[in-house]
Formats: C-alpha cells, sequence, structure tokens
C-alpha cells in the first residue's frame, strides 16, 4: 500500500492526473491532464510576457514612429502582471491539490468504477465555494494587491504619468519619504493624529448620547414612547448626504444659524472656518447623525434585561447610579462592544462627514494637500483626485488598512461577547 501512494505522488508530480489514472480514476485525471495541458501551451507565453511587464515596468518610451503613438503602459503590464500571478497561484493550488488527491486516494483498497460520484457527493463544497472564491480573489484581492504595488513605484503627477511616462519601482522609499521628510512627516502625523481623536470621540460621544436617549425613552416617568423614540430616529431616517450638506448651508458664514445670532445681538461664528471650531461642529454633526442609531439599538437591548436583576438590586439597598453601573452598563457593553469596534473603524474612514461639511477646511498651510479637518482618508482623496500623487496615497492606504485591521483584530478578541458563550452571571 505504502508503494502504491508513493507511486501514485510521484505520477501526479510529474504530471497532472496521471496519478489518478494509475488509481483508475479517470474522469478526474483527465480533468487535472487537460487542465496542465491547456496551461503549458497557452500559459507560458503569457505568464512569460505578463511577468516580464511587472518586472520592468516597460522598456518603450512614448514615441511616435510614422505618426502612430508607441509605448509600453505601466499601469497596463502591471494589471496584467497582477492578474497572472494569482492565475498562477491558482494553478500551483490545483497541482498541489492533483498531488494530494493522488496519495489519498491510493491508501483506498477499493477503487469505484468512476469518480463522478465522489466529484460531485464528497468535492460538493469546494465545487459551490469555488466561483465565490475566484470572485472574490480577482475583485476583491485583485485591487487590493494593485493599490499596494503602486506605493512602490513613483506614479505621480505631473511628470510620472503612463503612457506619458514609464513608471519605475523605487522600493520603500515613499514610506520612508512619509515619515522623514518634513513636508510629507508633518502633514502625515498632524492628520494621523486628529484621525484617531476624530475616531475615539465620534464613537464615544455618539455611543453615549444613544444610550442617554435610550435610557431616557425607557424610563418609567416619560410617557408617550413611541412618539419620543420616532422624534429622535428622524435624523437616522434622513439620508445622512443631504442632512450633511442642509448642515453644512446652516453652519456657513452667511447661514441662517449666523443669522439668528445676529438677530439676538450676538456677533456672526465662523463655525467653518475656524479650526477648533470646525472639529467642534463636526463632533456635534456627527453626534446628530449617529446617536440615533445606537438609541434605537440600545431600546432593544435594555428591554432584555432581565427585571429581576434591578428588583434583587432594589432589595439590596442599590442606588439608581449603581444599578446602572454594575447592570445596565455592563450587560449593554457585553451585547454592542463588536459593534462599538465596527463603529470605530467606520469612523477611522468615516469620509462623508468631513468632505460634505467642511471639505477638510480650513486651509492649513503647513499641511501638503490637506487642511485642518482632514482625516487620513479624505487626505488620500486629494492625493489622487486633486493632485494625482497616488504613489503616496497608496502608502497611507496601506498604513490605514495596518491600524484599522490590527485594532479591530485585537479589539474583537479581547471583547467578553467574544470570548463568552452565555450572558454575564
Amino acid at each position: 500500500m505504502m508503494e502504491k501512494k508513493k507511486k501514485a505522488m510521484w505520477l501526479s508530480l510529474l504530471f497532472m492526473g496521471l496519478g489518478q489514472f494509475y488509481n483508475k480514476q479517470y474522469i478526474k485525471g483527465t480533468i487535472f491532464a487537460l487542465i496542465e495541458i491547456i496551461a503549458l501551451i497557452f500559459g507560458i507565453p503569457y505568464f512569460r510576457k505578463s511577468l516580464w511587464g511587472l518586472i520592468t515596468l516597460g522598456e518603450i518610451k512614448f514615441h511616435y514612429v510614422n505618426g502612430k503613438a508607441v509605448y509600453d503602459h505601466s499601469l497596463f503590464l502591471m494589471l496584467q502582471g497582477i492578474i497572472a500571478l494569482l492565475v498562477l497561484a491558482i494553478l500551483i493550488i490545483i497541482y498541489v491539490s492533483n498531488i494530494v488527491d493522488a496519495k489519498k486516494n491510493a491508501e483506498r483498497i477499493e477503487i469505484k468504477k468512476t469518480t463522478l460520484h465522489d466529484v460531485l457527493d464528497k468535492n460538493f463544497p469546494f465545487i459551490i465555494l469555488a466561483p465565490a472564491a475566484l470572485f472574490i480573489l480577482f475583485v476583491v484581492a485583485f485591487p487590493i494587491i494593485f493599490s499596494i504595488l503602486v506605493a512602490f513605484t513613483d506614479f505621480s503627477g505631473p511628470y510620472r504619468l503612463p503612457p506619458r511616462a514609464l513608471l519605475n519601482w523605487v522600493g520603500f522609499s515613499n514610506f520612508r519619504d512619509l515619515f522623514k521628510l518634513e513636508i510629507w512627516s508633518g502633514t502625515f502625523y498632524g492628520v494621523f493624529v486628529w484621525t484617531v481623536i476624530w475616531a475615539i470621540l465620534a464613537t464615544v460621544t455618539s455611543y453615549f448620547s444613544g444610550l442617554f436617549l435610550a435610557l431616557l425613552i425607557n424610563s418609567a416617568e416619560v410617557k408617550f414612547k413611541r412618539l419620543w423614540r420616532s422624534i429622535f430616529i428622524l435624523p437616522y431616517a434622513v439620508p445622512g448626504f443631504i442632512s450633511l450638506l442642509v448642515l453644512r448651508l446652516m453652519f456657513s458664514g452667511p447661514g441662517p444659524i449666523n443669522d439668528f445670532l445676529e438677530i439676538i445681538g450676538l456677533q456672526r461664528v465662523d463655525w467653518l472656518t475656524d479650526p477648533s471650531l470646525a472639529k467642534i461642529v463636526l463632533i456635534i454633526v456627527n453626534i446628530w447623525l449617529g446617536a440615533p442609531y445606537f438609541m434605537a439599538l440600545m431600546s432593544s437591548i435594555l428591554t432584555n434585561i432581565s427585571k429581576e436583576l434591578y428588583e434583587s438590586a432594589d432589595i439590596d439597598g442599590a442606588t439608581g447610579f449603581q444599578k446602572f453601573r454594575y447592570i445596565t452598563l455592563p450587560m449593554v457593553l457585553y451585547a454592542t462592544s463588536p459593534l462599538l469596534i465596527t463603529s470605530f473603524s467606520y469612523n477611522f474612514n468615516n469620509f462623508n462627514i468631513i468632505y460634505l461639511l467642511t471639505d477638510g477646511g480650513p486651509v492649513n498651510p503647513s499641511y501638503r494637500y490637506a487642511g485642518h479637518t482632514d482625516i487620513l482618508i479624505s487626505w488620500i482623496y486629494k492625493l489622487t483626485l486633486n493632485q494625482q500623487q497616488y504613489h503616496m496615497a497608496s502608502v497611507v492606504s496601506i498604513i490605514i488598512f495596518i491600524i484599522i485591521a490590527s485594532i479591530s483584530a485585537y479589539g474583537f478578541t479581547q471583547t467578553r461577547s467574544f470570548k463568552e458563550e452565555d450572558l454575564i452571571q
């Protein structure tokens, strides 16, 4: 039996499908063999050309020959190279699975006459998931790989824009410039600090404002609970895009808020042109938009907390604050801690409120392509669409991904709702 396993494995190692033929699995062997034949005939020239393009990013500079433009397009070559790598990875996986399959099936004492039943039965989950996996690979992984690779090139305007110019691999020099060059590092550190502050404040204020509203509405003394809940949920029901544009108009210099201040004898306030006030306005508006969602969520959580816990606390002489601290808050945090982490991640990349309300302003002359209220994601927007600094935008995107992925992964694993299956005792 051991000899048979080795033979089947080495045959599949030599050429895909041979091990399956040795195991008398003719249908499966034919499929594997056809895959390798097609890969050898069409794949070798394709992979050679595509990988050459990915490594060199082109060699022919833009010029005209007999009135016709001749050039290598670095971006297209990079894209073709990435596709080739993904296809090559798929072929390697198939090749390895062909070897494993031959070895595994050689262990069987009795080989079925046909393997079609095996393929449709035992491999059914893999057959069903394969299209989805391929879709994710090319639709999700492909753009991520492309954006990562751009960070290691000099892809930027106005002089390094294909097809007029060829791109070059520059290694980690873009990362070094972001952290070492004063004009870049000063902007990055300033925007990064504000992004962290913004994400924390936006998350915490919306969360606890929603909790406060939920506690208020669920209080026994409050009448017409449905009415109040409907009123408070209205800001969340209105599309945020419309709300932000209206609020931007209201907080503008000639807006109705300043008009009202003048009517009551006060001076106009530079809500959106003063750096500190603009940040405060962002926090307030975010509370107005985000608190209703948390209120609706926590209202349902509060109604599911056992009343026996509060009755026991009353018997023990607990105050209202003690009941909130030791019963309500732990229960709410237990149920919503994963959501709190995702909310932080969302606010870390909350492009809409920054762009639609302040557009990153007011202008900060000491920053490079960023304003006082810009967060990292809005800075990336300006770097790409406004300034064509694609290489630096990709670097910042990688940093955002590392930060968010690390915080989210660590945060989720530390939550009690992740560690425990049952409710808090």
